[in-house]
């Protein structure tokens, strides 16, 4: 049913539908609502979950590992500084192969202190083992939050869902949430077959030497490589059953023919495809390319879309500091992998939530137009005036 929602409101409905039987959170600007609603959910007798006020997010992350260590269906949320505080934990819950799901309301990292979205806190985890999806849209949150689950379990791996703050997380959208019928038709109640019994002693998590901890990184490579065509798999299986897709990995836009894609991640793609809408328009060969899914980092995927362009410019909200752009240079590897020598141009903008006005997206697209795209990375101009880009 269509109802009005705020995102944090819409993401906690969701949670609800997927029945968590733990939730542990510690508040943080802009996750806060997501469990404000909970809280009160629980309160109100809407969801049969444990709540737990947390002393902090390591706390709140050490109580998700151990509930679903001991066999329940968990949920925490964070942002920022607290998914850094949470760091330890999380390494701790990728390497023991948990499905835990997680909302990261995306947010910068101070100093700095700075309230407002981007994904420099999100891609500082990039390494953890956790899946990362990025999502456009208070629906796709909905969406990708159900699927989530469903991908954690059959994987047995953890899954951060990452939305933008603010610009997702506290605006209102019309978003059509699932009966609670048809998610548990789609959702299986939770079986961890891992899971610690007092009954039937075993361990988890114990010690590893030198030679056997390297075994146990490659197997978990191999599980988060794995999961790709699951995450294509259960969007497919969610679009059968809810009527809508999201792309799995990927979402193309107006590729076809084009010569030029723009390549981006989370809410700023409404902005690029109405900049894409009107290039095209004006007769420049231009698409654009979403990536939803960051980690597993789908290069194959990314080569078979890309194999037709002539350049490749990267929108970036996140910066690795002392070598540029994250997204671009992981694409160019999997370009350079398979042999493609296509220029990949990587512009970072929308720091600190600044706004990728589609104003001055069209101008970075002019710009690199007229460059040579061989810089390792530029900064977006902070603002364009309409009448700057009108290139008629």
């Amino acid at each position: 049913m269509k109802q009005l929602l705020e995102g944090s409101q819409a993401v906690a409905e969701a949670v609800r539908l997927c029945r968590p039987q733990v939730v542990a959170a510690y508040p943080i600007t802009p996750q806060t609502h997501i469990i404000e609603h909970l809280a009160q959910q629980v309160a109100n007798g809407e969801l049969a979950a444990e709540f737990i006020n947390a002393e902090s997010e390591f706390g709140a992350a050490s109580i998700v590992l151990g509930a679903v260590a001991g066999g329940a269906r968990a949920f925490t949320a964070t942002a920022s500084q607290g998914l850094l505080l949470m760091t330890e934990v999380l390494y701790n819950i990728a390497g023991l192969r948990l499905p835990v799901v997680m909302v990261c309301a995306n947010r910068a990292v101070g100093a700095p202190i700075n309230i407002f979205s981007d994904h420099q806190d999100s891609m500082a985890l990039r390494d953890a083992g956790w899946i990362q999806l990025y999502v456009e849209s208070n629906q796709e949150a909905v969406d990708t939050l159900i699927q989530a689950y469903r991908i954690a379990e059959a994987c047995e791996l953890p899954v951060m869902v990452c939305m933008d703050g603010f610009f997702l997380t506290h605006t209102f959208e019309s978003v059509d949430l699932p009966t609670q019928a048809a998610v548990d038709d789609f959702l299986p109640p939770f079986h961890f077959v891992r899971t610690l019994d007092p009954a039937d002693p075993m361990t988890l998590g114990g010690g590893s030497e030198a030679d056997n901890y390297q075994e146990y990184r490659s197997a978990q490579q191999a599980a988060v490589e794995d999961a790709q065509p699951v995450i294509e798999a259960f969007d497919a299986e969610f679009d059968d059953r809810f009527g809508r897709a999201h792309g799995g990995l990927l979402q193309a836009y107006r590729l076809d023919g084009a010569e030029t894609a723009l390549l981006g991640m989370g809410s700023l793609m409404g902005a690029v495809r109405d900049v894409v809408d009107k290039l095209r328009d004006r007769g420049q060969a231009v698409g654009a390319l979403r990536l939803r899914c960051f980690r597993p980092f789908p290069a194959q995927a990314l080569v078979r879309y890309l194999s037709g362009v002539q350049r490749i410019i990267v929108l970036e909200k996140a910066i690795s500091i002392g070598a540029g752009g994250i997204l671009a240079s992981e694409l160019r590897a999997a370009l350079h992998q398979a042999g493609m020598m296509t220029p990949v141009e990587s512009v970072i903008g929308g720091l600190g939530g600044r706004d990728l006005t589609p104003q001055v997206i069209e101008s970075v697209f002019h710009e690199t137009s007229r460059d040579e795209m061989g810089a390792t990375f530029r900064f977006a101009p902070d603002h364009v005036m309409p009448d700057e880009t009108d290139h008629g």
